[in-house]
């Protein structure tokens, strides 16, 4: 695929574009003057520093700084620092899965366009209404937390203030995408920051600079009921808040549409971030399992939710330390929103303008800046479901919407195993060079996507344990298991109301104006009543691939400044960084 000029991802007197139709792909739709006057395209508008903390700040948020007390609660220190590090490997792995796929055709609508055009057009339409609604969700579940993190100050009417963050929050994301990324890239900045404190503090805490001069080690492992809190229902009970805390490291792939030369800066970010992200959760989880015990009074309940960041540095002895970090933490919350509602904006843009479309069109609209406004008004309206906290309480609707938006994310990364085995296998099969390849997490060939979906359906089918097991909890099932029968249900409307492929050409010079949804693969599916799968042997593998440019090249910065002169401290740099 070839960038257009200026870093936008299209022309703005361009088509609107499919999945991946672009402007090497001319014949997916002619746009009419007035439909040029009122939509222009996604722009690449995010740098690599903003693309790095992007990914960041979807996985350091509200589940590690607020979801790690409800881990705690449930599980025990032990059951947490497994179930984090089983599923922090299995998103590590699936990260690189998606890294190949999103630096060879970095197109809008990431791993759901990939499910799409390599799996089935039907799962990828389920899979992309169901992640729209995972990040719908989201925002909703932050401001819910939002009103928990200011119970720390006995805050009344706290759902006013969750009004004031969704104004903030729409405000920024109606913007141009570089207010998005600039806001992000301070906020994921104060978040680290505060995490490497919090470790540092918290060592301290442990071996006796505490209020009570106390030392602690392995005493919080010792107590009655740890360190296995819950017995395996406890235990597999985590893995869906662990899911809910990893979850936004697959929205990487989401940027690459938006992202300057991907081809150089998305394997920088797959390479890089996760080391970042693996070390800060697992050292973070061993420092919050030893300081507190699972017992702690309103850790985790119906009402409330307290953060073991806040109770840690309270631990210190300073009541001022402990207010620093519960306002650090809603920075974090609000960063989370944030995140959320600029994934799920970019998703519902995704499915309205497909070829033939996933959504109504109106949410393909953009400004002359390339902000989808219809797609981020509709994604913001969910957060109405914040509000019924003062009928179910805080802490347990967070507790619902937490397990709703785990399973989401679970199922997100089932499809992009699905997603690159079938790439995979059409590379191969296709007689495609793995040089080829812009990107190549060599050590997963060819085990990685078999291990990702297998380990994830385990996942999801063993998390919900404690909802059946001793006794059957009906709305908690509902909240580990509603995204399974919306997939099923989503999938079969497809099948039975889907457009009909288009008729495409059948000259050798096709390849031009195959749509990325719909190649000779594709339409082959529909001969099948019951599946749609696509046909691996010829599935189109040229189309959306990504060109760079000579101001690519230009404005590689990384790339200038290891071949510049103070090029042995730029090593050193980033290589520490």
């Amino acid at each position: 695929m070839a960038s257009s000029s200026n870093a936008a991802l299209l022309p703005s007197s361009s088509q609107p574009p499919n999945y991946g139709a672009t402007a090497s792909n001319p014949g997916a739709h002619e746009s009419t003057p007035d439909e040029r006057a009122h939509h222009t395209a996604l722009q690449r508008g995010l740098s690599a520093r903003q693309v790095q903390m992007i990914a960041i700040a979807g996985t350091i948020g509200t589940g590690l700084f607020l979801g790690t007390g409800r881990s705690l609660a449930q599980g025990g220190p032990a059951s947490m620092l497994i179930c984090y590090s089983i599923v922090g490997f299995i998103v590590y792995v699936t990260l690189l899965l998606l890294g190949e796929m999103a630096t060879q055709y970095p197109v809008a609508g990431s791993f759901n366009a990939y499910t799409t055009r390599f799996f089935s057009p039907a799962y990828g339409f389920a899979l992309a209404w169901n992640y729209w609604f995972n990040d719908a969700v989201s925002v909703a579940s932050d401001l819910t937390a939002a009103q928990l993190v200011l119970q720390f100050w006995d805050v009344k009417h706290a759902w006013i203030v969750s009004v004031v963050f969704w104004v903030f929050l729409v405000g920024v994301n109606a913007l141009h995408v570089r207010g998005y990324g600039e806001l992000e890239y301070w906020l994921s900045s104060l978040k680290i920051v505060t995490v490497v404190l919090f470790i540092i503090i918290g060592a301290f805490v442990n071996v006796g600079f505490n209020s009570h001069h106390k030392f602690i080690g392995l005493e919080n492992w010792r107590i009655t009921g740890a360190p296995f809190v819950g017995g395996f229902g406890g235990f597999a009970k985590v893995f869906v808040t662990a899911s809910f805390a990893f979850g936004g490291t697959e929205s990487l792939g989401i940027t690459a549409g938006e992202t300057k030369n991907p081809s150089k800066n998305m394997p920088r970010v797959v390479n890089l971030v996760f080391w970042r992200i693996m070390i800060f959760y697992i050292l973070t989880i061993l420092i919050i399992g030893l300081n507190v015990p699972w017992n702690y009074p309103n850790l985790s309940n119906r009402s409330t939710t307290t953060s073991p960041f806040t109770i840690v540095f309270k631990s210190a002895g300073s009541s001022v330390a402990a207010s620093f970090m519960n306002t650090v933490i809603l920075t974090s919350v609000l960063s989370a929103g944030n995140h959320a509602l600029f994934a799920g904006t970019r998703v519902l843009y995704g499915l309205s303008v497909t070829t033939p479309p996933q959504g109504p069109k109106i949410f393909g609209w953009t400004t002359n800046a390339g902000t989808p406004l219809p797609a981020l008004f509709m994604t913001s309206s969910i957060s109405v479901l914040c509000f019924f906290t003062s009928f179910i309480g805080s802490g347990e609707l967070w507790g619902w919407l937490q397990n709703i938006v785990g399973v989401s994310n679970q199922i997100a990364w089932l499809s992009i195993g699905l997603s690159s085995w079938q790439f995979r296998k059409a590379w191969i099969q296709q007689g495609r060079p793995l040089a080829d390849l812009k990107y190549r997490a060599s050590w997963t060939w060819p085990w990685g996507p078999p291990f990702v979906i297998i380990s994830v359906s385990i996942l999801i089918l063993i998390q919900g344990w404690s909802s059946v097991i001793p006794k059957f909890s009906p709305v908690e099932f509902v909240s580990f298991y509603v995204e399974i029968p919306i997939i099923i249900i989503m999938f079969m409307a497809w099948m039975v109301f889907r457009r009909p492929a288009p008729q495409l050409p059948t000259t050798p010079q096709s390849d031009a104006r195959t749509p990325l949804l719909f190649s000779q693969g594709h339409r082959d599916a529909h001969k099948s009543k019951f599946h749609d799968l696509v046909d691996v042997n010829t599935v189109d593998l040229h189309v959306d691939e990504y060109e760079e440019e000579e101001e690519d090249i230009r404005d590689d910065e990384v790339t200038k400044r290891l071949n510049s002169k103070g090029r042995l401290f730029w090593s050193l740099y980033y290589w520490l960084v």
